[in-house]
């Protein structure tokens, strides 16, 4: 267990990039302070030569090596999960079928341990394509060379656990006689260069599976593993794309892919990364797409556009999603998600577009019978979140004051500069002059003054006659802490709102489970009447389709459908952290929201996943909000800074 612990602890530090003091990763990992620093200095040990984990005054975070002991921890020699993973290579590899008690002795286990290994064996390969098959003590793996090399990509990325493809990871995965990782950099340099020359954007996000796959089928066909052909005859792209391939593969790997294989690694890249750029790749792009799918994103976008008041229109936009989806469905046919290493990210910091991807996401799911995973609907994020970005129109910026003493003309020449530094963060809205201003007399959310106030207040920030690059970051940091004091000023009037006064538990069982969890609190709303069952039932097939944890401390349960008869807010906390999804959360705050409040969803959702994102703010809400008044109190107290 500890060892899991340590390597939680620094994934943390690493996705956190910033200083986190023993008491917040003791809670975080539901440990003491004590046992913090005993995990610290075992990471550190995994790499002698370098820092994994710096310590100083404000606590921990992670240091140079921090990435390199993440590689070295991600399956620990000798651990069950280890046994398990070199079993599958086995009878991945093997060219005659297992015998249980020889694996045994050659592992030094008992026969008992590999049969209950063999067990998790089956649970693994499951939608791969392959069976396991067994006559006597004997054990193989049956299918198409396809789903072998299903499998193992399927290995590759439980055995790295990173945001990203680690490719040390995947030449232990391949074995020792593996191509280098440094010949597959040469070739994604390549690749990527031919790809941008013929036309295409290259998606670099998911590149690192183009090159597994490579890799993968460079060892199968190093061991006389090659694809079956498949039917039919090749487009102009995949010819085109298909000569690239096999171009790279003879100068940097001194190998030919077989027609097989040739087809499949085609698929991959322009099922993945790729998109078209010129018109002549676009046409071709144009011939594939299904009028099914065309018209499934199209309705998909007009029901979300409408369910949450936003514009999801534009050629460009929907021609991008729609072939993305077009990749989609085929990558789904053959099993195979696309890794999105910024998921997470998303999820965190755009909560609002991640929320609309999930509703597009599920009506194409329903439509296109497609299954999809978070990093999949990741994607649509991006697409949506690129769409929205070029709409956005900005609230007003901050009004700013200038006070600036009279000589010559300095005042206006520190206004044009002003002007000309912080134009698009701040509005000067007047320039006062004299040397003994009416300070209270300015109403402008911020004060730029070259002479002393004569108090301190966050609204007046110092500033000389010639602005620096540091005194225009110092305004500009001014600038956003008004811009988040009104966007929180807001959150806090919906949110006194609609908090249910009996809605509010501090005793969620975090071994309850997420279900249980969204039952209990829907309950309660139900009871308030603002909800019915079906509401509750709707809330979990949300959860279902992909975890509401936005953040690693907050989780925000809620359907899908606006069919509150008023807008009500369910709070749960729990003393030790909850697994869910891929988080561990202490806040649940189950939202139901009605269609009169639809405008307040995205002002709700966004501002109350930023407040929850502070890691700080949540201990001091878990640990002082005994009660919904008391909490109400400290939810108050850290909105307003």
């Amino acid at each position: 267990m500890s060892r899991s612990r340590q390597n939680r602890l620094l994934t943390h530090l690493v996705r956190v990039e910033d200083w986190v003091t023993a008491a917040s990763l003791a809670d975080y990992l539901g440990v003491t302070p004590r046992s913090v620093r005993t995990y610290v200095a075992a990471l550190n040990a995994r790499v002698p030569d370098g820092v994994v984990v710096e310590s100083g005054a404000q606590g921990y975070r992670a240091g140079p090596a921090a990435r390199a002991a993440q590689r070295e921890g991600s399956v620990e020699p000798g651990t069950p999960r280890d046994r398990f993973h070199q079993l599958v290579r086995r009878l991945l590899e093997s060219e005659t079928p297992l015998d249980v008690h020889d694996t045994a002795d050659e592992i030094y286990v008992s026969s008992a341990t590999i049969e209950a290994d063999l067990a998790r064996v089956r649970s693994f390969i499951g939608g791969s394509g392959l069976s396991l098959e067994r006559q006597g003590s004997r054990v193989w793996l049956q299918g198409s060379e396809l789903a072998h090399r299903r499998l193992l990509s399927r290995l590759v990325h439980d055995q790295t656990e990173m945001e990203s493809l680690d490719f040390p990871a995947l030449m232990r995965v391949l074995g020792e006689g593996s191509i280098g990782a440094d010949v597959y950099a040469r070739f994604k340099t390549d690749l990527v260069d031919a790809l941008g020359g013929l036309g295409y954007f290259v998606n670099e996000y998911a590149i690192a599976d183009v090159l597994m796959h490579v890799a993968i089928a460079a060892d199968r066909i190093a061991r006389g593993r090659t694809v079956a052909t498949g039917s039919g005859q090749p487009r102009e792209d995949e010819v085109v794309i298909g000569g690239v391939l096999d171009e790279l593969a003879q100068r940097h790997l001194g190998l030919r892919f077989g027609d097989g294989d040739r087809e499949f690694l085609t698929a991959v890249v322009l099922s993945r990364v790729v998109a078209p750029r010129g018109d002549s790749v676009q046409a071709l792009a144009r011939q594939r797409v299904s009028p099914e799918v065309e018209q499934a994103v199209l309705d998909a976008c007009a029901a979300a556009a409408a369910e949450f008041l936003i514009d999801l229109s534009g050629e460009d936009f929907t021609w991008r999603l729609i072939l993305h989806v077009q990749n989609l469905v085929e990558r789904v046919a053959n099993a195979a998600w696309s890794r999105n290493p910024l998921t997470r990210t998303l999820k965190a910091s755009y909560p609002m577009i991640f929320e609309v991807a999930v509703y597009i996401a599920t009506r194409l799911r329903d439509r296109l019978g497609i299954p999809l995973v978070d990093e999949e609907i990741a994607y649509i994020a991006m697409h949506v979140g690129a769409r929205l970005e070029a709409s956005r129109t900005d609230d007003a910026p901050p009004t700013a004051t200038i006070v600036c003493p009279g000589y010559h003309d300095l005042h206006s020449l520190l206004r044009s500069s002003v002007d000309r530094s912080l134009g698009k963060s701040i509005q000067v809205v007047r320039v006062e002059t004299r040397a003994d201003p009416d300070w209270d007399a300015m109403d402008s959310d911020l004060i730029l003054t070259t002479i002393a106030p004569p108090r301190r207040s966050d609204r007046i920030v110092s500033i000389p006659l010639f602005l620096t690059d540091a005194d225009v970051e110092r305004v500009h940091a001014a600038a956003m802490r008004v811009r988040r004091t009104r966007r929180l000023a807001r959150l806090r009037a919906e949110l006194e709102k609609y908090f249910a006064p009996r809605s509010f538990v501090r005793d969620l069982d975090a071994d309850a489970g997420e279900e249980a969890i969204i039952r209990r609190l829907g309950a309660l709303l139900v009871a308030e009447g603002v909800i019915d069952d079906g509401y509750v039932e709707a809330s979990i097939e949300r959860e279902r389709m992909s975890s509401t944890a936005f953040t690693e401390s907050l989780a925000v349960p809620h359907s899908l459908s606006m069919t509150a008869t008023r807008t009500a807010i369910a709070v749960g906390m729990a003393d030790r952290p909850i697994p869910w999804g891929e988080w561990r959360v202490q806040v649940v705050v189950m939202v139901a929201f009605s269609e009169s409040d639809r405008a307040a969803f995205q002002t709700v959702f966004e501002q109350l996943v930023e407040v929850f994102s502070e890691r700080d703010s949540v201990q001091r809400l878990v640990h002082r909000g005994t009660d919904l008044p008391a909490f109400l109190d400290e939810l108050v107290a850290v909105i307003d800074g």
